[in-house]
């Protein structure tokens, strides 16, 4: 597992995707896979609450677990960024945005948790930088 140099940049792509965990197990939102050659700049993560009851959100940073979109997490560690912080019905909360970005390195990933399966969507805003 390398750490691309960014200086050497040859593209950046915005890019932005989200998902709806089904469960209350955490799963992966945005994988970096271990040979990508890619660092992806966080940008911004939000969670979305589109019930009217209020549900805990978790995202982590996850070693060694970059596997798809949706997946549960492989063998490794989360570090929480947000760690269960309750989101009000009908309303959203910012997660991580562009004055605290964070840099996912070649085999690690995003993790998301919901405390109520279907409560919440995560959106992720990032740069995909090679």
């Amino acid at each position: 597992m390398a750490n691309p140099n960014i200086v050497a940049v040859t593209t950046i792509y915005g890019t932005t995707t989200y998902y709806t965990p089904s469960g209350t197990s955490a799963v992966v939102l945005l994988p970096n896979a271990a040979s990508s050659g890619k660092v992806y700049k966080i940008n911004q993560i939000v969670a979305a609450n589109t019930t009217g009851t209020a549900a805990n959100a978790t995202v982590s940073i996850y070693t060694n677990g970059a596997v798809a979109q949706g997946s549960a997490p492989s063998s490794g560690t989360a570090y929480p960024v947000v760690s269960a912080v309750s989101v009000p019905g009908n309303a959203s909360l910012i997660c991580v945005d562009k004055t605290t970005a964070i840099y996912l390195q070649e085999g690690t990933s995003i993790t998301i948790t919901s405390g109520t399966a279907n409560a919440l969507t995560f959106s992720i805003s990032y740069e995909d930088i090679s």
